[in-house]
């Protein structure tokens, strides 16, 4: 398969690509550049934050989230300006920030947090502790912690048949599978991928099989995983450190991979969104419901 840039820009570290089927949009988060991207029929278009920004979801109502260090807030999208309104604090921990964030079926948002590690001028902080958490935030602004002392949330999808959740711990180098109890919290907790020496886990998303297709930070590929966790195939990418990746397009075929420029670039498309038709559909990104 042929991997494209979706234009010429490149990201400190691009992540969080979400693609709105009803509007065929793309967007997406640069965290160290502090940035909303969206890529839309009309053009692009970004947002300058003052704090890092992991993922950047479209509403229900019109306008987005952006998940912040300082809390889940409302960006309006119809302003060329940087309008922000707080919606809640999902994790109060204090030197965490916002890091993987997906919606449900059900439009509720699920947000995974990390030890804040980096500085305000863009450069890397070690990361000396398991902090993070796993929070849902609800369309009401209401929170519930499903997770805690994780290391670095990456990677959530759902097995909407079987109730069952995958989340990452890119720390542990693993991908987790968690049952959901009746009560919404996550339980039984499996490995469902191990290590593998092709990088390590960031985000990922699920094709209409089942299949799971996982950025590796530091790995130059994706690997897919079959739906029992067993690796189906490696990928391999033009750039070093891909973070995630979303299916879209009018069919769901194609897959937009995003990545980081680690310091100085290893290739000339460190930094760049990618696109590429993998033959076969993803499931739907859901907007959030609040």
């Amino acid at each position: 398969m042929q991997w494209l840039p979706i234009s010429q820009q490149r990201y400190k570290l691009a992540e969080g690509p979400f693609w709105d089927i009803r509007d065929q949009t793309l967007y997406w988060a640069d965290i160290v550049g502090l940035l909303a991207c969206r890529q839309s029929p009309d053009g692009y278009q970004q947002w300058q934050l003052d704090e890092p920004v992991s993922a950047f979801i479209p509403c229900e109502r019109g306008d987005a989230v952006v998940t912040l260090a300082g809390g889940v807030y409302r960006l309006d999208l119809n302003s060329t300006e940087t309008h922000l309104e707080r919606f809640c604090v999902a994790d109060a921990t204090t030197g965490n920030r916002a890091n993987e964030a997906r919606c449900d079926a059900q439009g509720r948002l699920w947000l995974g947090t990390m030890q804040n590690n980096i500085a305000g001028d863009g450069s890397d902080i070690p990361i000396t502790r398991r902090s993070g958490g796993l929070f849902r935030v609800d369309p009401d602004g209401s929170v519930t912690q499903l997770l805690s002392d994780l290391g670095i949330v990456n990677t959530l999808l759902w097995s909407e048949a079987s109730g069952r959740v995958i989340c990452g711990d890119t720390l542990d180098e693993a991908l987790y599978i968690h049952d959901v109890a009746d009560d919404g919290h996550l339980v039984e907790r499996r490995t469902w991928a191990g290590p593998h020496p092709r990088g390590v886990p960031d985000g990922s998303a699920m094709d209409a099989e089942g299949y799971v297709w996982n950025a590796r930070w530091g790995g130059h590929c994706l690997l897919r995983f079959a739906p029992d966790g067993c690796l189906d195939r490696i990928v391999e990418l033009p750039v070093s450190h891909p973070t995630s990746c979303v299916f879209g397009g009018p069919n769901l075929t194609r897959l937009y991979v995003t990545s980081a420029t680690p310091g100085e670039a290893v290739t000339d498309l460190d930094g760049a969104v990618l696109m590429a038709d993998v033959g076969v559909p993803g499931h739907p990104c859901t907007r959030f419901a609040g």
